[in-house]
């Protein structure tokens, strides 16, 4: 099998730069007018125009100053959205409670979905083995409810706070507002998954293995 390149091997990054060559495998050198134009068009579509504007002012006037929920808060706050929906993991309700009342000492109107909602079984709607709820309950998940949920009530951004993998994913999915993460679970660095990646040369050396 030919071995395949891409960015995470490129270690001149002219992408950014623009002070060097673009490797033979840069996918950036090859993208033809057309591929350009077809991009272009669809930061016309919508207002993904004016989302990526803004966010590009927030990383320009607050860089290295603002804290996530502060960005939040004002990426919320530019684009005049009043409703915020928070889908929370239950793990971590109190920093959603936290989160909540920020969110409305800014003047926001919110809505929260934790992830136990509709108290719906594993076993009978994803047919899991019954031995592999043993350690964390036979309660599921349900990302795909508290999306819906959070669309019936109109929000206007869907904030997840510490989903499960795959759990988050299918929020992702289907979700109708647009969708930042304010928390990305890790039960075991403290939700702080770059952690394991700063460790790879030590404690972590297993992950390379």
């Amino acid at each position: 099998m030919k071995e395949l390149f891409t960015c995470c091997d490129c270690h001149v990054l002219n992408c950014n730069s623009q002070a060097a060559d673009y490797p033979e495998f840069c996918p950036t050198k090859d993208l033809r007018d057309y591929d350009i134009e077809i991009v272009e068009k669809l930061y016309k579509e919508d207002n993904n125009k004016e989302i990526s504007r803004i966010s590009a002012e927030i990383e320009a006037d607050f860089y290295c100053k603002y804290t996530r929920v502060e960005e939040i808060i004002e990426f919320a706050n530019r684009l005049n959205f009043k409703k915020i929906g928070i889908a929370t993991c239950i793990g971590l309700i109190e920093e959603s409670r936290i989160f909540a009342e920020i969110l409305k000492n800014n003047g926001f109107e919110v809505y929260s979905a934790a992830c136990k909602i509709g108290a719906m079984k594993k076993t009978t709607v994803t047919g899991i083995d019954e031995d592999k709820t043993k350690v964390t309950g036979n309660i599921m998940c349900n990302p795909i409810l508290q999306a819906q949920i959070l669309n019936n009530e109109e929000t206007d951004l869907n904030v997840v706070v510490g989903l499960c993998v795959g759990h988050d994913s299918l929020f992702y999915k289907y979700s109708n507002a647009l969708v930042t993460t304010l928390i990305t679970k890790d039960r075991v660095l403290a939700h702080n998954p770059a952690g394991a990646l700063y460790q790879t040369g030590t404690y972590y050396r297993r992950l390379l293995e």
